[in-house]
């Protein structure tokens, strides 16, 4: 099974990989590197993400250090902190950006968790939409003879069960973020 729906798992695998590297950058009450991985800087005339520019340390559980190899950088990555997203206001010292991560409301845990869901549930719809194109594709196959009824039945019930496999991927893997929010 596994080489004859290649193409098809392929491009599953890339949806749970954009799925989770998504959910990485999502705050989860503790410090984590990867909520930066969107934030960019301009850097000598190209835009570069603040992990190419600087060095990022994790101290401790609510705490990161950003220290930028071109001292000149740290007023540009403390305005690219404060454009974005994070809700974290960085305190510069001259040499380093600090973000200190305050404990996420109750209330906030619920936000975060409903936007999991939301992504976990684009995921899904994505691994349908494979799914689709992969019967089609087997339909036309059919059609042009080099595909049985019976074949068509076999394929149809295999790549049901990676479609299977790919979603529970999805609710295990948003589980776990989820669950990760929550505690605290």
């Amino acid at each position: 099974m596994e080489g004859k729906y290649e193409q098809f798992e392929t491009k599953m695998q890339k949806s749970i990989s954009a799925l989770e590297s998504e959910l990485n950058t999502i705050r989860a009450g503790r410090a984590n590197a990867a909520v930066l991985d969107k934030i960019t800087v301009e850097y000598y005339g190209a835009v570069s993400p603040v992990g190419q520019v600087a060095s990022i340390s994790v101290p401790d559980a609510r705490t990161i250090v950003i220290q930028p190899w071109d001292m000149t950088l740290v007023g540009e990555i403390e305005k690219a902190i404060l454009k974005s997203e994070l809700g974290i206001n960085p305190q510069n010292d001259g040499k380093s950006i600090r973000l200190n991560f305050p404990p996420l409301t109750e209330e906030r845990r619920k936000e975060i968790v409903k936007d999991v869901s939301k992504k976990g549930e684009n995921s899904k719809v994505a691994i349908r939409s494979i799914r689709r194109d992969a019967m089609d594709f087997y339909k036309a196959e059919k059609k042009n003879g080099t595909v049985t009824e019976d074949d068509l039945k076999g394929i149809e019930k295999d790549i049901q069960n990676l479609t299977d496999k790919y979603i529970k991927v999805i609710d295990d893997t948003c589980g776990a973020k989820e669950k990760e929010i929550l505690s605290v």
